[in-house]
């Protein structure tokens, strides 16, 4: 993904995030002196960029990685190794005070809108709180208008600044986390599977608020999912996640109809079609997905990929531009 990375800013483009070689293991310890006696490597050496106003999309089955990607990017649990430039920052340097000016820059949106709202809050106040932290607002009166503005832009009543997250719809809950997320008029906003807790039909009014509020601001997503119908519709660029690796990358066109794969065939074929009239061979991926704290050697997906050849049992493969653009992790490409 390092070539992705430096093909976006050849082109001219302001990375608003580089991530290279990211890594985040998480030791194992046992005994009473808590020796580690092995790591779960969650991520494992993953590259990309994110160019102003544009969402990357993050892809992959459950426990691939792809929340601890993002977790990580912000700095919420610390990098074992890689570099993360914000606007050209690398901020895996940064100490805790130079790292805190930098929070203005990167926010994130949470899967679940109940609980990582304070219940013990009213909505206005938890919007209000990054204001305060950062010191933004100068008067309460400030504080409450700029809380306002951010409820209208979201699509919740001024009104309803004084209630409480249970009083609140799942899909309201979520718009309340977007208003706090837009506080501080951040660059880079994560979101952790942001939808996946909501119903399909609130799903979509999200999202669309989230391109929206993109287009209006020039914001820059990474947007974390496992379902694929929904990032296609809201993402610039898609990146396939198994086992901590990112195993294909490319522009969601290219991705939708051309993937190259195997594990991305495997994912695209379980997207449901709208028209009965189109059938789609759905694959069957054998075994389980295997574990983090033990991978595969060779490639990682070997143990279950379709189409596995000796050399893929035994030659790590390496993510290689196989057309502009468009990157895979495969011997077979």
């Amino acid at each position: 993904m390092v070539e992705a990375s430096q093909a976006t800013t050849a082109a001219g483009k302001t990375p608003v995030l580089k991530v290279e070689g990211l890594k985040k293991h998480f030791p194992i310890k046992k005994g009473i002196l808590s020796r580690t006696v092995g790591n779960v490597f969650a991520v494992d050496g993953v590259s990309f960029s994110i160019n102003e106003g544009e969402t990357l999309g993050l892809v992959g089955e459950s426990g691939c990685g792809k929340s601890t990607v993002g977790r990580t990017v912000l700095r919420l649990l610390e990098p074992t190794e890689g570099k993360i430039e914000v606007e050209g920052t690398d901020i895996t340097t940064l100490n805790k005070p130079a790292l805190r000016n930098f929070r203005r820059e990167m926010q994130i949106i949470f899967q679940d809108p109940y609980s990582s709202l304070n219940p013990r809050m009213s909505a206005g106040d938890i919007v209000g709180e990054l204001l305060k932290v950062h010191g933004i607002a100068e008067s309460k009166e400030q504080e409450k208008e700029r809380v306002a503005e951010l409820f209208d832009k979201v699509g919740l009543r001024r009104a309803q600044m004084d209630s409480f997250p249970h009083e609140f719809s799942g899909g309201q809950r979520q718009r309340i986390g977007i208003a706090r997320a837009l506080a501080l008029n951040p660059r880079l906003i994560i979101g952790d599977e942001p939808v996946s807790a909501l119903d399909v039909s609130i799903q979509a009014q999200v999202i669309n608020l989230l391109m929206d509020l993109q287009q209006e601001f020039k914001l820059s997503y990474l947007f974390i999912a496992h379902d694929l119908a929904v990032v296609e519709h809201i993402s610039d660029h898609i990146a396939v996640m198994y086992l901590g690796r990112i195993v294909e990358y490319t522009d969601k066109k290219t991705l939708f109809t051309s993937p190259q794969h195997p594990y991305t065939e495997a994912l695209l074929s379980a997207v449901p079609i709208p028209d009965p009239t189109i059938r789609r061979e759905k694959i069957i991926l054998k075994g389980d997905v295997p574990s983090p704290i033990k991978p595969p050697s060779g490639c990682h997906f070997h143990t279950r990929c379709p189409y596995v050849e000796e050399r893929c049992k035994v030659e790590e493969p390496l993510l290689r531009e196989i057309a502009p653009g468009h990157q895979v992790c495969c011997h077979l490409r």
